[in-house]
């Protein structure tokens, strides 16, 4: 099939999780970063690699992919040698002594009851009911006593079932079995769920790295822990988008520029070890750019960035250009700053990201593809050029598919389907579109600092409170280099 006259698009997927690990004990405070890894991330790569014309950007940030390694590391450890596990929720499944202090007990049914109530528990007519049990004791404590050992382990392994990938758990026979076997489960029956957890895992980056080196995913990073860029290189820069924006009391953040390279250095480190690969697209935290920040990304060697649709319009808006040109036109096609013509910027579709990470959950997943569909083609249809343009879609690649039924099973499967084999777009990638000399880029002199939630930084600064912990921030800063220097 020719591509001739075809709207590329590229589907990015945004992979985080913030670190969890208590800095000093190193045990994990929430279960969220293994509970995404066996549902979502092993669920995104399966659907990546059944389709032979998917194609997908997806973005790690290395503070996740340090914790996927660790948590297989302790997986295998504890299997193998009967070393503890520093995840409470997993060092319960594993145990074959469950907690007998009331506290800890209750705890763990609190824990076991974190999903949806809709597509993960009332899914399970086993799992249903055990739910409804332990909200009931949670009500009422004094029922505690009532609780048994065997209550517990049903409770703990339902809960991992639930939260087992849709393809895992068609997959593999292990799920099968306890999903069949509905209740009594014991420590065998639990070391088998561990066992496959991390198999999971441990799988997870080999089948990423894998996609890679086939072509059908790009891997791109964020910087090493997450931050907010814009505001560690200049805290004023808030008040690009928001002019009125109360700020910090003794700003500037010191040494920030120093903080960014570190974290992009570090964080292009560990994703060249864990994923055998060098980066060359950035997902900015949060999406979150400035002039300086995309200035440092094309420093640091990155061929492309992104960040949401309003920093775009802002930034337009500013230089007088919203105004003469049409949406479509602007939005759809890479920019570069005067000041860093290596480096290009491609701008989220808000709309349609949107929409998939917060709308078509509650439609049949067929009529939500549909939908889609339709908006691309409405968007090809509408440009005289739809060769020389590309349509970002950007979002959260591991909290939307809970909401969906499945896991959105069905949804995933179609809409990569139905793109890779339509005759008037074409699925590709960030730097795919880059080495396509059909591709129109334009420039702008200076980006308003913002990010993909609103288009500005307030998120993380403005209000009382959160100058308040910038103040913090800097005070515990200024003292952490005046003691280094000493």
């Amino acid at each position: 099939m020719s591509d001739e006259g075809r709207l590329r698009v590229v589907l990015c997927w945004h992979m985080h999780q913030p670190c969890y690990q208590d800095p000093v004990t190193r045990e994990y405070r929430q279960p969220w970063t293994y509970l995404h890894a066996i549902k979502d991330y092993s669920d995104m790569a399966a659907h990546l690699e059944t389709q032979p014309g998917a194609r997908a950007v997806v973005n790690f940030a290395p503070v996740l992919l340090e914790q996927l390694r660790d948590y297989g590391d302790q997986i295998r450890r504890c299997l193998g040698t009967g070393e503890g596990i520093s995840d409470p929720l997993l060092a319960a499944l594993a145990s074959p002594v469950l907690p007998e202090d009331p506290d800890h007990r209750l705890r763990l049914i609190r824990a076991c009851l974190r999903a949806n109530q809709t597509r993960l528990i009332d899914r399970f007519p086993a799992y249903r009911e055990l739910a409804a049990l332990a909200r009931n004791v949670l009500s009422h404590p004094e029922g505690l006593r009532y609780v048994t050992d065997q209550f517990l382990a049903d409770l703990l392994v339902w809960y991992h079932l639930a939260w087992m990938g849709e393809t895992v758990r068609r997959s593999e026979p292990t799920v099968q079995a306890l999903q069949d076997k509905a209740h009594l489960f014991t420590l065998a029956d639990r070391h088998r769920l561990l066992g496959l957890i991390g198999k999971v895992i441990d799988g997870l980056l080999p089948r990423y790295r894998q996609l890679h080196e086939s072509g059908r995913v790009e891997l791109s990073m964020t910087p090493y822990a997450h931050p907010i860029m814009p505001l560690l290189l200049d805290i004023a820069s808030a008040r690009e988008a928001l002019p009125e924006a109360p700020l910090p009391h003794n700003a500037p953040y010191p040494g920030g520029e120093e903080r960014v390279r570190w974290h992009i250095r570090e964080g292009r480190r560990v994703f060249g070890e864990l994923l055998g690969c060098e980066p060359v697209g950035c997902w900015p935290s949060e999406g979150a750019i400035s002039t300086r920040t995309l200035e440092i990304l094309a420093e640091e060697g990155f061929r492309w960035a992104a960040s949401g649709e309003s920093v775009l319009m802002n930034s337009l808006s500013r230089a007088g250009l919203q105004k003469d040109c049409c949406r479509e036109d602007m939005l759809f096609r890479p920019w570069r700053l005067a000041s860093a013509p290596d480096l290009q910027c491609f701008f989220r579709d808000d709309g349609l990201s949107d929409l998939i990470g917060f709308t078509y959950s509650s439609w049949n997943a067929e009529d939500a593809v549909a939908n889609f569909v339709h908006h691309l083609e409405n968007i090809a249809g509408a440009l005289e050029d739809p060769e020389r343009h590309v349509v970002s879609v950007i979002l959260d690649g591991e909290n939307a598919w809970e909401y969906y039924p499945e896991n959105g099973h069905r949804f995933l499967q179609r809409l990569y389907e139905r793109l890779a084999s339509h005759s008037r777009l074409e699925l590709t990638t960030f730097s795919e579109v880059l080495s396509n000399d059909a591709t129109d880029s334009r420039t702008l002199e200076t980006v308003v600092a913002g990010s993909w939630v609103y288009g500005t930084l307030s998120t993380w600064i403005g209000s009382p409170d959160k100058n308040r912990g910038w103040e913090m921030l800097i005070d515990a800063k200024q003292v952490f280099d005046r003691v280094r220097e000493a």
